[in-house]
């Protein structure tokens, strides 16, 4: 069975429809947003209005998730055969992140919630589903299918979405480098699914150590 591990940090990848910008943590480097200073952040009491706010707004944050420079509490779950995960990232007390993870024994997903005035601007999604796919059973391949959604939000709204989809595979040599796919815009351009995960999310905030289902 394979395991799921927990990733202790958040670093993602953060793309444009054109461009493919991507943030810093998961399947691709080559477009990874330039760090920005603090010159360039929008007013604190402002949420970002367009896309390219939206990036900016989550370059800053996500400098500081990589420098390590944000207070975190977590708590575990277990809820039939799912467990999860979750990470709230604060800074002086205000919320700034959420970093959700769950899954079973062939499935995982992550989610990453970014956060100003207390409501999320931009979502990350990183889900993988593998199964055995040839070998022996003492040394067996597996296919992973992986599906990655990124969500750009304004007042409450999902004003752009991408995702990205591809297939790793453990007997090839050949997989496909993620930096060189291209996001492109999701069909249905909504979270509200999501949205209802990030409330519950945010009723358990302080919840601490271990919890039965919480969703």
């Amino acid at each position: 069975m394979k395991k799921l591990i927990l990733l202790p940090a958040v670093v993602l990848l953060f793309s444009c429809e054109n461009k493919k910008n991507d943030s810093t943590e998961g399947k691709s480097s080559t477009d990874t947003l330039k760090t920005v200073s603090n010159k360039d952040s929008l007013d604190k009491n402002n949420s970002p209005q367009t896309v390219n706010e939206i990036k900016t707004e989550f370059a800053l944050l996500n400098n500081q998730l990589i420098a390590k420079k944000l207070d975190s509490t977590s708590f575990e779950y277990e809820c039939s055969e799912i467990s999860g995960n979750v990470v709230y990232y604060t800074s002086n007390g205000e919320l700034k992140s959420i970093k959700h993870f769950h899954g079973d024994s062939h499935f995982s997903s992550v989610e990453n919630y970014y956060l100003k005035n207390g409501k999320p601007y931009f979502i990350f999604k990183d889900d993988t589903l593998w199964n055995f796919d040839g070998g022996t059973p003492e040394k067996p391949e597996t296919k992973d299918d992986i599906e990655q959604q990124r969500i750009y939000i304004v007042n409450d709204k999902a004003i752009e979405c991408l995702e990205k989809k591809y297939i790793i595979r453990s007997s090839s040599k050949n997989n496909a480098n993620p930096e060189n796919i291209q996001n492109i815009p999701s069909k249905n351009c909504s979270y509200s699914e999501l949205q209802k995960t990030f409330e519950v999310l945010l009723k358990n905030k302080d919840k601490k150590g271990k919890s039965d289902c919480i969703l």
